[in-house]
């Protein structure tokens, strides 16, 4: 009889793994992928998403066609600090640029100013100034320095969620994501700050990290997850 099991794709900056778990969570196996990083249109350093999202499609597909397992769900954990954008297609646009890129200080400081100051804003948003790992400043980044590319973003998710898209189709966000150091979300009023409506963004509403699709792979229908930010996951329960 096969053994049912619930994958995780665990993708951090530097380990990119495939934990299985039995229906009581308990450790079934574990798989790494060694994944070489690209460089951007920029030259910067950035990983190499093309190949991510083959590594999973491929993982997936391996898995529900299994003699050895029944794949029951899957889900992502992954680091927050990076945004997937979408077109009116649902097609990625750009890289996964990643979050230790240097920003123009300019982009935060207008920020900071127009709500409140730094200490402030930071306060509220449960987010210190540490410029592109605050992934709000990384969509006011994207607008200011490639216009071209920016205009043709519908959609902004964060990697977890991005990835979780790209196997159930649906766009969300969910609040390990949204509340990691993002300068996104209003801690006092357990929203959206104010300067993502007024600048004109749009983000999808978060929704429990407990949601679940249902999803098809290879003819086999299975439960696929929202994603998490790995490291406030702990937070969930």
């Amino acid at each position: 009889m096969k053994e049912k099991v619930i994958a995780v794709f665990d993708i951090g900056k530097t380990n990119k793994k495939i934990l299985l778990f039995d229906l009581s969570l308990g450790l079934v196996a574990e798989e790494e992928e060694k994944l070489p990083v690209i460089a951007d249109d920029d030259g910067f350093e950035c990983d190499d998403i093309d190949r991510i999202e083959k590594w999973i499609t491929d993982s997936l597909e391996r898995l529900a066609t299994s003699d050895v397992y029944d794949l029951k769900a899957v889900n992502f954990a992954t680091y927050g600090a990076s945004l997937g954008y979408l077109d009116s297609s649902g097609k990625r646009v750009g890289y996964i640029y990643d979050y230790l890129r240097p920003i123009d200080e300019k982009i935060p400081e207008k920020l900071y100013s127009r709500y409140g100051g730094q200490d402030e804003f930071s306060r509220r948003t449960a987010s210190p100034a540490l410029g592109m790992l605050n992934s709000g400043m990384q969509i006011l980044w994207l607008r200011k320095e490639k216009p071209a590319l920016f205009n043709r973003v519908k959609h902004i998710l964060h990697f977890p969620q991005y990835l979780s898209y790209l196997v159930s189709g649906k766009i969300c966000s969910e609040h390990t994501s949204i509340g990691c150091h993002t300068a996104l979300w209003d801690f006092d009023n357990m929203d959206y700050h104010p300067w993502v409506k007024d600048e004109g963004i749009s983000l999808p509403p978060p929704v429990p990290v407990s949601t679940c699709s249902e999803v098809n792979i290879s003819g086999k229908k299975i439960l696929c997850g929202t994603g998490i930010h790995d490291s406030s996951s702990s937070l969930a329960p």
